[in-house]
């Protein structure tokens, strides 16, 4: 695991080894989908002191889940004078108006962890097919057969997509074999906790309660579904995965309710993100990116200038490597937890 640490540092880096000369007091403007996500809060912070300490202005909008409410943002923005954009679509189709706008208008835009299909955006983001793989590489270790369920993020978001992509390349052998039913699968609106806990119940009571394991594409989510089974006196015994490294779901991971978090540093994303908008301001193109490489794994296939960084996934055995990064503090990641029962506490 330390090896995955360093790999993640080293693509942290990577992406600034000449550093990001100054932009001369250019404004990076943010439009966030939902900043409540507790994860949004860490990227901006990290976005923000690199942005302000440059002397550059930093603004920003919260779309509150609303894709109407987004495209409005975007266009204040613009017109507050944003030199770059940074993204974050709530709905990667219904925010294409406002990007053709920015296009049109010469504005650079960062398509920050969500993709956006249009060949004036940067792609910034975790590998999110990677992503899936290792949630259900982590199911296959404790349980390779039975019925699944498969909690999806929201349909607008390819994120959404490009993470069963990866699950479903890992497990599709042993569901073609028969070994694991697909016993329920359904999209999450906005990825939110109330709508997966719902979902969740609803295939619970579909199935009887007959389920053996459950897919969730985030830690939000991960907290509804185990909420649900929680009411059916089935958290613990049944695995769910999640992704993020929510404070909450890491202290799932060392309780046992939740099989595993697929950490995603934020701090690192934040970090390259915020590097990429000084450059683009400074008139670099997209290209001269340190760490760029193209990208066309969307649903029209557009080919974007992408940067991937590498995710680390966390259970009860390498617990410790988010605690030791300063992501988690122990007192925290081992609440309710007996001594010894997870790594690192």
């Amino acid at each position: 695991m330390k090896k995955l640490t360093i790999a993640l540092m080293g693509a942290v880096f990577a992406a600034s080894i000449a550093g990001p000369a100054l932009a001369d007091g250019k404004t990076i403007a943010v439009s966030w989908k939902i900043f409540q996500e507790e994860r949004w809060k860490r990227d901006e912070a990290v976005i923000k002191a690199i942005v302000e300490g440059h002397g550059d202005r930093y603004i920003s909008a919260d779309a509150q889940g609303s894709a109407a409410k987004q495209l409005t943002d975007v266009e204040s923005l613009i017109a507050q004078g944003a030199d770059v954009l940074m993204i974050v679509p709530f709905d990667s189709e219904a925010i294409l108006p406002a990007v053709e706008k920015a296009a049109a208008e010469g504005i650079p835009m960062i398509a920050y962890d969500v993709q956006i299909e249009h060949p004036d955006s940067l792609y910034i983001t975790f590998d999110n097919v990677g992503v899936g793989r290792l949630m259900a590489k982590e199911m296959l270790k404790v349980k390779d057969s039975g019925n699944f369920a498969f909690i999806k993020g929201d349909q607008g978001d390819p994120n959404a997509t490009f993470l069963f992509e990866g699950i479903m390349e890992v497990l599709k052998p042993n569901i073609d074999s028969g070994k694991i039913k697909n016993v329920g699968e359904v999209f999450t609106d906005g990825w939110k906790p109330e709508n997966a806990q719902r979902n969740m119940e609803q295939i619970l009571t579909a199935n009887n309660n007959n389920i053996d394991a459950v897919i969730s594409e985030n830690d939000g989510m991960a907290g509804g579904v185990v909420a649900a089974l929680a009411a059916q006196g089935m958290a613990g015994t049944v695995p769910v995965t999640g992704q993020d490294g929510d404070l909450a779901a890491l202290n799932r991971v060392a309780l046992g309710t939740q099989l595993v978090s697929v950490w995603k540093d934020s701090r690192a994303l934040g970090k390259v993100a915020a590097e990429a908008a000084q450059m683009l301001a400074q008139g670099k193109s997209m290209s001269e990116i340190p760490g760029t490489t193209k990208f066309s794994g969307g649903k029209r296939g557009v080919e974007v200038n992408s940067i991937f960084l590498a995710p680390t996934a966390i259970t009860k055995d390498n617990l410790d490597v988010v605690i030791k990064a300063g992501w988690i503090d122990k007192a925290t990641a081992c609440k309710g937890v007996a001594a010894g029962a997870a790594m690192g506490c």
